[in-house]
């Protein structure tokens, strides 16, 4: 009898992007442009901080699990408590879908290359796992519609998707959802909502509220939250009850949830935040297009270039980091020709660009003497 079941021993764990520290250290860098892992460079709410500092007196005593932000969350969006659901991070809530819904005869259907953490978790559970290609960089929601079968359990939609960037909109979900059948969970996966929100041919999930859908959105992104690790979903009531079961019963930390409540009401940081990605992605988008590398449009705090070969990508990765620019490599999605670029402050941005200018161009002529 193994010690460890087959479908776990083939899995790969979750490998973050490179940290400042480790990048300063290897280079001797003094300067570091740390656009990797999609963070939010204006760092963490102001209102957020200061709502996690006030719990610290009280951390001898055990959380509520989630209850505070969950009763914040249902008034937010005119929703009941048992609709919400708060834990560490989208992808901790993630976890508990995975746990509390899928049975061994059970299929997952996304697409190829989804987000690096849905594909381990889903894997982890030795389930079928079934994708579909995307379509010109977008999912391909016809073809997942076709793929639906008597075993599908739940279907993975990240919308904005990452690592692409790219939505579906208001048209096609409708379009797909006509095809779903009702014992299928779709798990709407809006980690980068408030990115695409105010696109008009977005399909913001709280307008569609259906029985089988689980939205998941996280304070990890735009509030700048990611090292407190505080996501949330909504659903309905029977979703969340059997969810509820299955989560840690003290998840998330005190402080995690004082600082997303906080977030929460910081909305001048909300708008400085969404300004400044909006600079990044339009100076990121036109300065890599100028130098002749092929972007894919995005709706989130990211862009996505597309390299020749997976040597190309791997050798403009490495000798980025030389220059102090730390993107992510997208081999361990499945996009080895791929690189993602988060955007940064104004001045990480020129960082990026300038070293991109030296590094393809001098790959560029590398490829032409091969």
């Amino acid at each position: 009898m193994p010690l460890v079941p087959p479908y776990i021993e083939s899995l790969r764990p979750y490998e973050a992007g490179r940290t400042i520290e480790s990048v300063r250290k290897q280079y001797g860098l003094e300067q570091i442009a740390k656009l990797a892992s999609n963070e939010n460079p204006l760092g963490p709410s102001p209102k957020a901080v200061e709502a996690m500092s006030r719990t610290l007196g009280g951390l001898h005593l055990y959380p509520n699990g989630g209850l505070d932000l969950r009763e914040v969350l249902a008034r937010e969006f005119e929703l009941k408590v048992d609709n919400v659901i708060a834990g560490s991070g989208s992808e901790g809530i993630m976890s508990n879908i995975i746990r509390a819904f899928l049975c061994d005869e059970d299929e997952v259907l996304t697409t190829e290359a989804a987000f690096i953490g849905f594909q381990v978790l889903a894997r982890s559970r030795g389930v079928k796992y079934r994708t579909v290609p995307y379509r010109d960089w977008h999912y391909d929601l016809p073809a997942l519609a076709g793929a639906i079968n008597d075993h599908t359990k739940i279907i993975y939609l990240a919308n904005p998707n990452n690592p692409t960037g790219t939505i579906f909109t208001k048209h096609q979900f409708d379009q797909f959802y006509q095809h779903v059948p009702e014992r299928v969970l779709i798990i709407l996966d809006e980690a980068y909502f408030e990115y695409a929100k105010d696109n008009p041919k977005y399909p913001d999930s709280m307008h569609y509220r259906y029985d089988n859908v689980i939205t998941l959105r996280t304070f990890s992104k735009i509030y700048g939250l990611a090292g407190a690790r505080i996501g949330y979903g909504f659903a309905h009531e029977e979703l969340i009850r059997n969810l509820l079961k299955v989560k840690l019963p003290f998840e998330p930390s005190t402080p995690a949830q004082a600082a997303g409540i906080g977030a929460l009401a910081d909305k001048e940081f909300l708008h400085r935040s969404l300004e400044l990605n909006a600079r990044g992605l339009r100076y990121l988008r036109e300065g890599l297009e100028e130098i002749g590398m092929q972007v894919v449009p995005s709706e989130a705090n990211f862009l996505m270039t597309v390299l020749p070969s997976e040597q190309e990508a791997a050798r403009i990765f490495e000798e980025l980091l030389a220059q102090g620019v730390v993107v992510r490599p997208l081999k361990a999605f499945g996009l080895p020709n791929c690189l993602r670029i988060s955007t940064g402050t104004d001045e990480d941005n020129r960082l990026c660009i300038e070293a991109m200018r030296k590094t393809y161009a001098a790959n560029a002529g590398a490829s032409r003497a091969d």
